[in-house]
């Protein structure tokens, strides 16, 4: 498979990478767009990524769950969606997401860039590697803290009506697609979840092997099922909050790449395999070498 960063001169690669999820199916203030279907050795990503400029930064924007949202969380081809955002040269990866909320405190319109997550899904493939070749990566921290500082400030600094900044919190990711159950809810407050969604930690675990530096900006639509004055969570609450938040969400979205753009800060995401290889690269099966090359590049 032809690489395909070499359709991009190197002032038109696009570094800064968005994920969009639940409701942030388009970036409006994308302009130059053109429409780059990418096939990966982990078969198609979720749509074609949309890549053109914001506020004149390169930048390459994919949605999660396809344009007209289509894909279960458990449907999501994560591997493809990484891969192909390598494949584009993206370091650094926003990651737009709905979550419910854990905690009285964080309320439905709030945002979070949080800083943890637990891992409560069952049928996901979160690693690249396999098939005669060994990584095991540091994921102690799994946000990269500086871009997650850029995502923060953007917050602060817009001073958005109605919306709250919570700069740390542990992502609860299970499988879905039903929301928790009662005793769910109850149990993953026990452990000290902030808030509650079903896909970013299969992303941030394969953007970590990408070598892509990771963070969240989560957009509170609900309080689960927990909270005894609000009712159920449905998908027509979710619907109603994620488009007053969607709008809030670009803005922060256009102040954090500005930020990237003029001070880019350095991530140990961008060196994470230098020592996580356990398999000596000469014994990797020549198939598997191929079919992760992009990854291994400057190793091999």
């Amino acid at each position: 498979m032809e690489p395909l960063i070499r359709k991009f001169t190197m002032t038109e690669q696009p570094k800064i990478g968005i994920i969009g999820g639940s409701g942030l199916y388009k970036m409006a203030a994308l302009e130059n767009i053109r429409e780059v279907p990418i096939e990966t050795p982990f078969g198609s990503p979720s749509d074609a990524f949309i890549v053109g400029h914001l506020d004149g930064t390169p930048v390459a924007f994919l949605a999660r769950h396809g344009r007209n949202h289509h894909l279960l969380p458990t449907e999501i081809p994560f591997r493809a969606n990484i891969y192909g955002f390598k494949s584009l040269g993206v370091e650094y990866l926003i990651s737009a997401s709905a979550v419910g909320s854990l905690k009285e405190e964080v309320k439905p319109l709030d945002m979070v860039v949080p800083d943890q997550f637990i891992d409560r899904t069952r049928n996901r493939i979160s690693t690249f590697f396999g098939e005669g070749i060994v990584a095991h990566i540091g994921f102690a921290n799994p946000i990269c803290p500086g871009l997650a500082e850029v995502l923060a400030t953007a917050i602060a600094e817009l001073n958005l009506p109605d919306v709250n900044l919570h700069p740390q919190g542990t992502y609860i990711c299970m499988e879905g697609p039903a929301f928790s159950t009662l005793a769910e809810s109850h149990l993953y407050r026990s452990w000290g979840g902030t808030i509650i969604g079903m896909t970013n930690l299969p992303e941030a675990k394969l953007a970590r092997e990408a070598e892509i530096a990771y963070a969240t900006l989560a957009l509170v639509t609900d309080y689960d099922c927990w909270h005894p004055q609000h009712e159920t969570v449905t998908v027509e609450m979710i619907v109603g909050n994620l488009q007053r938040n969607v709008s809030n969400a670009q803005t922060i979205i256009r102040t954090a790449v500005k930020a990237l753009t003029e001070n880019p800060p350095p991530s140990k995401a961008h060196g994470a395999l230098k020592n996580a290889i356990m398999t000596p690269l000469d014994q990797v099966p020549a198939a598997t070498k191929e079919k992760l090359g992009l990854l291994l590049a400057k190793y091999l």
